[in-house]
Order: C-alpha cells, then sequence, then structure tokens
C-alpha cells in the first residue's frame, strides 16, 4: 500500500469530533444548531485537502453531472437533486423517485450556474466536485466551501481514476461493499483497454462530430475524448485550440482533409441525438469520406446517460467497451448485448429487455463495411 492510499484510508476511518462548519450568510437557526451538533469526521479528499464532514451523509449535492452520475449509481437516495432537466427519454430510464428530484444547476460548463442560495437551502450535507483538479478548481471548490458553509470534498473525474473515485465515495458514503463491487468491473475495463491498445494493430483514425451539422468536435487529449486515448485511437482533430465550452467548431473542408476511418456522432446540449447516420449518408459532401461511404457512421448511446462523455463519470465505462469493439473487434471479442445488459444491471440496477437492447443499440454499430482489423 501506497503512503498516499494509506493516508486516505487513515483518514476515512479517522475518530469521530464533535461539531461542524456553520452555514455562512445564514442566522442561527434550530436547524443549524442541530447540524452544529452533529458528529463529524475528518477526511482527505482526492487532492490532498483535509475536510471536516458529518459522520453521517444523508444528502449530497455535486457540482457537476459527473459527480451526481457518480452518486446515483452508488447511493441514489443521497441525490439532493440534477444539475439538468432530464429528458422523457433519460427520464424513462430512471425510476422514481429519483427522476423527480430538483433541478439545482451545477458550474460545469459555459453558462450553466447554480443558484447557491437553492443549493443551501435544499440542505445537504456535502457538496462533491468531481472533474478536472488542477489550481483553479481548488480555488473554486474552496471559495464555494467558504461561501455555503458546506463542506465540499473533491474527486478526480479522469477516465483511469474511476476505480479510485468509486472506492474512495464508497467509504464517503459508507457503502464500501458495492462501492469495491463497481471498481473492481472498472478497473477490468481499463486493463482490458491497454491491453487492446498496447496490441499491434492497425490505429484507427476517428472523428468526433457534435453539434448539429456535426462541425464541433473535441480535440484530441481533452477531457471528453479520454476513451479514444485510453484505446489507442487516433483522434483526428490534432493540435487544434481549446474554447470554453471545450469543443470547437471546424469546417466541412478540414473534416474531408482529415478523411476519417470512423466517425462518431455525439449529441447536442440538449441531449438529442444530433447527427443521425442518415442525415450523413444523404448530404452530398458527407459522402465523400471514406467512413461515410463504408458505412463506418456510429451514434453514441445515450440513454440514461451518454456512453462517449457528456457526462465525463462511470457511464463511460460501457462506452469503453463498446468504442473498445469498434477499434479492436478481435481483442474485445464476445457478445456486447451481454455487455450491456450487465453493465446495466450492475451500475444501473436495471434489468434490460431484448427491446431496450435493440434500441440502445439501434445506431452505435457500422452499417456496412470491413472491419478496422
Amino acid at each position: 500500500m501506497t503512503g498516499r492510499i494509506a493516508r486516505l484510508v487513515a483518514l476515512a476511518l479517522t475518530l469521530t469530533v464533535w461539531g461542524g462548519p456553520a452555514r455562512v450568510g445564514h442566522g442561527a437557526t434550530p436547524d443549524a444548531d442541530a447540524a452544529a451538533r452533529r458528529p463529524t469526521r475528518l477526511m482527505e479528499d482526492m487532492v490532498g485537502r483535509t475536510v471536516e464532514i458529518p459522520l453521517n451523509i444523508k444528502k449530497v449535492y455535486s457540482t457537476s453531472p459527473a459527480g451526481t452520475v457518480l452518486v446515483y449509481v452508488l447511493a441514489p437516495e443521497l441525490l439532493a437533486g440534477w444539475n439538468y432537466p432530464l429528458t422523457p427519454a433519460e427520464q424513462a430510464w430512471i425510476p422514481q423517485p429519483y427522476r423527480s428530484l430538483p433541478v439545482l444547476g451545477g458550474w460545469f460548463s459555459t453558462g450553466v450556474t447554480a443558484n447557491l442560495e437553492e443549493i443551501v437551502r435544499a440542505r445537504p450535507d456535502l457538496i462533491l466536485s468531481m472533474g478536472t483538479t488542477d489550481t483553479l478548481s481548488v480555488s473554486q471548490s474552496e471559495r464555494l466551501q467558504q461561501q455555503s458553509g458546506i463542506p465540499v470534498l473533491m474527486m478526480s473525474g479522469h477516465l483511469e481514476q474511476l476505480p479510485a473515485a468509486l472506492e474512495f465515495a464508497g467509504r464517503l458514503f459508507q457503502c464500501s461493499q458495492r462501492a469495491t463491487q463497481l471498481a473492481g468491473y472498472a478497473a477490468r475495463v481499463l486493463a482490458e483497454a491497454r491491453a487492446a491498445a498496447a496490441s499491434q494493430t492497425p490505429r484507427v483514425r476517428i472523428y468526433y462530430a457534435q453539434g448539429p451539422r456535426g462541425l464541433e468536435t473535441d480535440p484530441a487529449g481533452s477531457y471528453h475524448t479520454e476513451i479514444l486515448d485510453l484505446l489507442g485511437g487516433i483522434n483526428v482533430a490534432q493540435g487544434l485550440p481549446r474554447s470554453g465550452k471545450g469543443r470547437v467548431t471546424v469546417s466541412p473542408e478540414q473534416v474531408l482533409a482529415w478523411d476519417p476511418d470512423l466517425i462518431i456522432a455525439g449529441y447536442d446540449t440538449g441531449r438529442q441525438p444530433n447527427l443521425q447516420r442518415g442525415r450523413l449518408t444523404e448530404d452530398p459532401v458527407w459522402r465523400q469520406l471514406k467512413a461515410v461511404r463504408q458505412g463506418r457512421v456510429v451514434v453514441t448511446p445515450q440513454v440514461p446517460f451518454n456512453w462517449f462523455d457528456r457526462p465525463p463519470s462511470v457511464n463511460r465505462l460501457i462506452g469503453v467497451r463498446w468504442v473498445g469493439r469498434l477499434l479492436h473487434p478481435k481483442a474485445f471479442g464476445g457478445d456486447l448485448r451481454k455487455d450491456v445488459c450487465e453493465f446495466y444491471k450492475l451500475f444501473y440496477r436495471l434489468e434490460l429487455t431484448d427491446e431496450q437492447v435493440d434500441d440502445l443499440l439501434r445506431f452505435a454499430l457500422p452499417s456496412a463495411g470491413p472491419d478496422p482489423e
């Protein structure tokens, strides 16, 4: 056990102390007084900050969908609310009472800001910040903790860190048995992906198409294209400048010059299909691309959460197995339908029907053309 892990374990099991952080900007109330008398513990988060938190967490708010999804799969009864309104299609995959939780907003993309007073009014015991862990993110979390009077814990949201994030959350929410089960699944999937990427097979060139015309994409090395990096795929959008929202706009001429082997079509901010395979095959410009001619255009499954990136949370694990089969069909053998059923049962507690699996995979597989290997 490394010293870092040993410190995390030790702090997760720290002795109970009495008292707790008062809520800033709100007068003393019986609720506040009761909260101040609750037993607390010290815990070190994933960036090394030691925070005093309630011993028993009953309600959690996450500043981004990445953390919200992780709480949902581990302990949905703790969720204080969603970061954005769920679409009817998403709601159909989420049981009550969770689909009717309030929308509290968050800090996860340009133009999306939560109302701090609404968050405090929801009375979460803890705020979870899952995502980037750079200096700016740490500073923002410290400021949020000071302004709200609610303890804030930070977690890495990077794909390779998902097993550690699940184990950390399991200790935090006192559901270590389930967290260990999910973390084990995550570790196995990541190990499969690394082994496939190390194989001596040709690397596939991919264009990740987003936006209403498919002309928005995430540059290589982006937080949103970690699946491609993990699997050894080549993101054709190399060297593009980053924008505030992460995605950049490119021209049709640029996509034609890249001429990718595979196109993965994503979703817009409304979480609706933005680039159906039929639209590409009918467009005379897109039809010049090798991937379109060979039927190697796939659309990301979306419900209840996107398989590829938004939100970049544990929902990407089934995406690793899906994209893994597109890039390395020999290394990722077996039955994808079986993998989908296993993931949805384990993470979402859903027993899928054959019809539901059909709907998920309807546009997710190439329509024709040779395998890349």
